[in-house]
């Protein structure tokens, strides 16, 4: 195998994958809602795919696998976009960035609560591996670690800015889907935004902070989240872990 030598050689389409895509194209012209879109490309990123849950000062994380970001050809069209897998099928192949794959997903139902355009994925095929080595300095590319040694690390907040620039395709890079309860006496009453964080080592030359998070509560009242939550989520790793 050898790495591709333009975007035009790695998007190029195999027999098999213009056949599944038109068969499920034909599949879903006749049924467009829960229809699988075909998908190909270059993953430019491998990260946890993480819910988080507010309410006021509490906070909850649900690990829900991996978010597969991608330079490629979905739905006909060639974009960026991001897949999210489960635990087990990252387990199975073993993704980092720049690994070439093809895919079957579902468009996400509510956009408010996932972090990613597609998941419950199906059919995935690793075309290509990436030949890159393995980094040294930061941003780091290795295949991510199981989603229990992301939830020991704990992480730190991470400004949303240095995030898009400089950490967006590293495995300790993370966007995670909040889901914000305003009144605990009426849970029905939430709101939603993304967060960025960051699982890496404490020393990371790119790691920035930027503000600090604020959380609305019940009769108008605001939560900011002070520094020494993120300090005590890391306490117990040292500065190169």
């Amino acid at each position: 195998m050898h790495a591709p030598t333009s975007l035009g050689e790695a998007f190029c389409q195999p027999r098999q994958f213009m056949e599944a895509r038109d068969r499920v194209n034909k599949e879903n012209s006749s049924n467009d809602k829960g229809s699988k879109v075909v998908w190909k490309g270059i993953l430019i990123s491998v990260q946890p795919r993480i819910r988080l849950l507010r309410s006021f000062d509490q906070r909850n994380h649900n690990y829900l696998g991996y978010a597969l970001r991608v330079q490629g050809v979905a739905d006909n069209g060639e974009r960026e976009f991001s897949i999210g897998i489960g635990k087990s099928a990252q387990a199975k192949h073993q993704l980092r960035c720049g690994d070439i794959v093809s895919g079957q997903s579902l468009p996400v139902e509510d956009t408010q609560k996932e972090p990613v355009d597609y998941y419950k994925t199906s059919k995935l095929i690793i075309i290509e591996r990436s030949i890159t080595t393995q980094d040294i300095n930061p941003p780091w590319h290795q295949v991510p670690p199981e989603l229990e040694i992301y939830r020991q690390r704990g992480h730190r907040r991470l400004d949303p800015h240095t995030y898009e620039v400089k950490c967006q395709s590293c495995v300790w890079g993370c966007r995670l889907a909040v889901e914000m309860i305003i009144d605990q006496w009426n849970p029905g009453n939430k709101r939603y935004r993304f967060e960025t964080f960051c699982y890496g080592p404490r020393s990371c030359s790119l790691y920035k902070a930027g503000a600090t998070r604020k959380v609305p509560g019940r009769k108008g009242m605001t939560w900011e989240e002070p520094d020494w939550v993120d300090e005590q989520a890391v306490s117990h790793r040292g500065l190169e872990e």
